[in-house]
């Protein structure tokens, strides 16, 4: 399975080249890379969907089975180039032979302010940071409050394709924190389908680096309504997750 993943992955990378036209919406799912865009002034966007998960783990933990149904995040245009974000999820784990925990994934509410976009040059530079808060569920929690960070870079390479990536800092309330990176390649097949590939992972407490990588198909139903899949798998660990979605754009839906 490990090997077929891999080649799976290749040959959506070969495959890239040949598709055309990018999509309209713009949005923070299903890939790992939060875009450099923000969302209009006044607009409301829903991204949201299913996750099945599973990580490998050592003898005292066993593995642990993950599902988020749904993973939601609330985007707000409060100004141009800034948005308010909001993230809430259930959550579903397990983890070797202990009971599964079901319950509410801690709250997180942060910000993106778009740094660059101009009409002349293809760079887009935005921040993000969020504020985890912890509120929720027992065994789900993690008791303390963290913050995530990134800095999303993307460039287009021509009218088809783009590419973005994220440099980032976590820390959850313990220990040194996290470094953590992103790199997503992206493709319009159509106006409406567009794939994307990507290597992402993070530097543990600054000390064990993680290898992961994914892919993905979007299709853009309406102008502002659209339909994702993604897969994923872990190169220096095993894991392995597959995901649904959609995101909606509410102010533009007359649109």
């Amino acid at each position: 399975m490990k090997y077929f993943n891999h080649l799976l992955f290749t040959g959506i990378l070969i495959g890239l080249v040949q598709f055309a036209n990018a999509q309209d919406i713009v949005t923070d799912r299903p890939d790992q890379t939060e875009s450099s865009s923000t969302v209009p002034k006044g607009s409301l966007q829903i991204e949201t969907g299913f996750l099945l998960g599973f990580t490998e783990g050592n003898v005292s933990i066993g593995d642990e089975r993950q599902i988020l149904a749904p993973s939601n995040l609330f985007r707000l245009g409060l100004a141009d180039g800034f948005e308010l974000r909001v993230v809430s999820q259930i959550e579903s784990l397990k983890s070797g032979t202990n009971k599964v925990r079901l319950g509410i994934s801690d709250l997180e509410v942060g910000f993106k302010v778009q740094i660059l976009k101009k009409e002349n040059v293809n760079t887009e530079i935005a921040y993000l940071s969020h504020l985890i808060i912890p509120t929720g569920s027992i065994l789900l929690t993690g008791d303390s409050f963290g913050t995530v960070n990134k800095l999303s870079i993307a460039h287009d390479i021509n009218e088809q394709m783009s590419i973005g990536y994220n440099i980032g800092y976590n820390h959850f309330g313990t220990g040194k924190g996290d470094l953590t990176y992103s790199v997503a390649l992206g493709v319009g097949v159509t106006d409406q389908l567009g794939v994307y590939i990507e290597p992402y992972g993070d530097l543990a407490e600054f000390e064990t680096f993680v290898a992961n990588a994914d892919a993905g198909i979007t299709y853009l139903l309406r102008p502002n309504f659209q339909l994702d899949f993604s897969f994923g798998f872990g190169i220096t660990d095993r894991m392995n997750y597959v995901a649904t979605g959609f995101s909606w754009n509410i102010n533009n839906a007359k649109n």
